[in-house]
């Protein structure tokens, strides 16, 4: 009796061993037939051999896609029906299904595969996308909109092309603020930065407001478009509302650099230069090399220096400043320069005009040449009735000699605007 069983098990422990080998031979072959014959004919191959793996079924639906067969719609649905079957936790089968569907006008199936992904990976980027897309095709805009955050959420990839969904679908501006964007400084942001793209220049400031209202810090340089934008569009009192909020949430060097009477930005350069808003703004250009100094300052500890290089007769004013001023009235400017050999007979100078129109207002300190101490430069400027921004320029005037090609160093500082008395 014992050693019938024993006989017994050996025969089943081999007929084990013997299913376990041909499995393995048999998934085997399916696997090189799947990764070495990607046609059609290699995958059906595939599920020959291993009807049960869900990833051939979607492959070979994948493939008859792919392949445009006018029979082929039916059996691609039907693959994928039996992808999710034999792989139902697996959310791609799910979403190509729900893509299947969606494209034979079978919507309420739809929806159940694209909500059955979404059950399964419910923060997934992809699925959300999906559903959201799908939710815009079929009208439900609210559900698009949060559904679309969560893809955006996962994947700022995502940002540009779902705020451009929201739009092209209608959402309404509180709507595409309540559900679309988080609360993300970046994606408000980039949001906001959108809106000035397409000209929508006054849902670009609600989209601001709200941004404010959430308390985010805000990094300066994604905002300096939108303040453009504002700029150019002359909405002056906006763009200085704007960049005080911005003040408010920036770092604290930066607030300081902005404090006292003058008007003027970090005028005396100890801040590191934003290149945008209501601050110093510097254009890279053949022939001048701009830098800070720390060596050599009029006050403080920094100036800003300018090398001309010799080579060019350069018509200068790529350093600039926006300055927010009253009509009709009247101001003290003053900057110091100093020079060294600074060659030609046009050096550089202070210019001071309109932002909008130099037939308003244009005025101009002399220009230092040679080598010079750290010299005083001053204007009296009012401005006219309709003057409410100006352009502070550190600019230099072509040369009318032979011996025009500009050389030498000047610094910069203590560049300041204040109310007259």
């Amino acid at each position: 009796m014992v050693k019938l069983l024993a006989a017994s098990l050996k025969v089943v422990l081999t007929l084990v061993v013997c299913y376990g080998a041909y499995m393995a031979a048999r998934n085997g072959i399916a696997d090189w037939y799947y990764r070495n014959r990607t046609d059609k004919s290699g995958i059906e191959k595939a599920i020959q051999w291993a009807p049960e793996n869900p990833e051939y079924h979607a492959a070979l639906a994948r493939s008859l896609q792919r392949s445009l067969v006018q029979e082929s719609p039916e059996k691609v649905q039907q693959l994928f029906e039996k992808a999710t079957q034999l792989g139902p936790t697996r959310t791609r089968y799910w979403t190509e299904l729900g893509d299947v569907y969606e494209l034979s006008g079978q919507e309420d199936a739809a929806v159940r595969a694209y909500e059955r992904a979404k059950k399964l990976f419910p923060l997934s980027p992809d699925v959300n996308w999906r559903l959201g897309n799908f939710y815009i095709r079929t009208g439900r805009i609210s559900e698009a909109l949060s559904t679309l955050q969560k893809a955006i959420i996962g994947n700022s990839g995502l940002r540009l092309a779902s705020f451009d969904l929201a739009w092209r679908a209608g959402a309404s501006e509180d709507l595409i603020l309540g559900s679309l964007i988080p609360p993300d400084a970046e994606a408000y942001l980039l949001y906001n930065q959108y809106l000035v793209t397409i000209g929508r220049l006054d849902a670009a400031v609600s989209a601001w407001n709200r941004l404010v209202a959430l308390g985010l810090t805000i990094r300066h340089a994604g905002a300096f478009g939108y303040l453009d934008a504002l700029i150019q569009a002359r909405r002056v009192d906006e763009a200085g509302k704007a960049w005080q909020e911005l003040l408010d949430r920036g770092p604290a060097r930066l607030r300081e650099s902005n404090g006292g009477e003058s008007l003027v930005t970090n005028g005396n350069f100890e801040a590191d230069i934003l290149n945008g808003g209501f601050d110093w703004r510097v254009t890279a250009v053949d022939g001048a090399q701009v830098s800070i100094d720390t060596n050599s300052a009029m006050d403080g500890a920094r100036s800003l220096q300018v090398l001309f290089d010799g080579k060019q007769n350069l018509l200068y004013g790529h350093i600039l400043q926006y300055v927010r001023v009253k009509p009709n009235t009247l101001y003290h400017f003053s900057g110091y320069m100093r020079a060294e050999a600074i060659s030609t007979d046009s050096g550089p100078r202070f210019e001071v005009m309109d932002a909008y129109s130099t037939e308003k207002l244009f005025m101009a300190t002399e220009s230092l040449r040679g080598t010079t101490g750290w010299t005083p430069l001053r204007m009296e400027i009012r401005t006219g009735p309709d003057t409410t921004l100006i352009v502070v320029k550190i600019a230099r005037l072509k040369s009318q000699k032979f011996d025009n090609q500009i050389a030498g160093k000047a610094w910069i500082d203590r560049v300041s605007l204040v109310l007259a008395q």
